[in-house]
């Protein structure tokens, strides 16, 4: 079995994906930024890791151990119209999101290259491949972190080191309803950000969307994108069968 190193394991889907890897028998370093949000996992370790915060990264891959996979789940996101959104909304998730994940990936990566084998697994979305409105900042973090991870498969492939981007579409796990909203007193974009819901598409469970990340952590060969879920390989689909020269949206709205 796999040491695998999890981020974002407090709540959600990363808790899922810890709970998961440890019934099949990984051996699961379960990180958050407090690390006692962790109590209860049935894991091997519970560390302290901020993904905005370069000391804490390499402090807890250094208490890690040897790790052979990455799990880089920790994200959060926003609801605001780009017109008005808070621009340091989109560096906060940007920070979080799309370099967060890339810093915990470049901690790893030495030690993955030097043994000549690791897996790196970044949760994305449907968003990394298409747009929803007044989630733009989030989607645009996703669409960064895609980049980064097909760049990633290209680069360290070589030497041995698997990349995979699992991409669940809406998650039952509460982020949506943790998001901050941006949206001021009879703002116009309200009817928009209310019609939200009918957008997003028919909820998976955290424990569907960790049951993708363990079987493309175990797959011999798995693909570098990994749709988490019916709806989001029907979503991912309509995508690319949609005209490029035009917006997609999965739903039409009448706001």
């Amino acid at each position: 079995m796999s040491s695998v190193l999890v981020t974002g394991a407090s709540q959600g889907i990363g808790r899922a994906i810890a709970v998961a890897l440890a019934g099949r028998g990984h051996r699961v370093i379960a990180t958050a930024r407090r690390p006692e949000t962790l109590a209860g996992l049935p894991v091997d370790q519970r560390l302290r890791l901020d993904v905005t915060d370069q000391e804490s990264v390499d402090r807890a891959v250094r208490d890690a151990g040897e790790i052979d996979v990455l799990v880089s789940n920790a994200g959060e996101t926003v609801r605001a119209p780009l017109e008005s959104v808070p621009l340091t909304e989109v560096e906060r998730l940007f920070q979080v999101n799309t370099l967060g994940a890339l810093r915990v990936a470049q901690a790893v990566l030495p030690a993955m290259r030097e043994r000549g084998a690791g897996r790196l697994v970044f949760v994305s979305s449907i968003q990394g491949r298409m747009v929803l409105p007044m989630i733009g900042p989030y989607g645009a973090s996703k669409w960064a972190l895609e980049a980064l991870a097909e760049t990633l498969a290209i680069e360290t492939g070589h030497f041995g080191v698997k990349v995979s981007v699992v991409q669940p579409g809406a998650v039952s796990s509460g982020g949506g309803e943790r998001a901050r909203v941006h949206l001021g007193e009879n703002d116009p974009y309200t009817p928009l950000y209310e019609a939200l819901p009918a957008l997003r598409g028919e909820l998976v469970t955290p424990e569907d969307v960790a049951a993708v990340v363990a079987a493309t952590i175990e797959h011999p060969a798995p693909p570098l994108r990994v749709p988490a879920g019916a709806p989001a390989e029907r979503a991912l689909r309509a995508r690319k069968e949609a005209p490029e020269d035009e917006p997609f949206l999965l739903a039409k709205i009448d706001w």
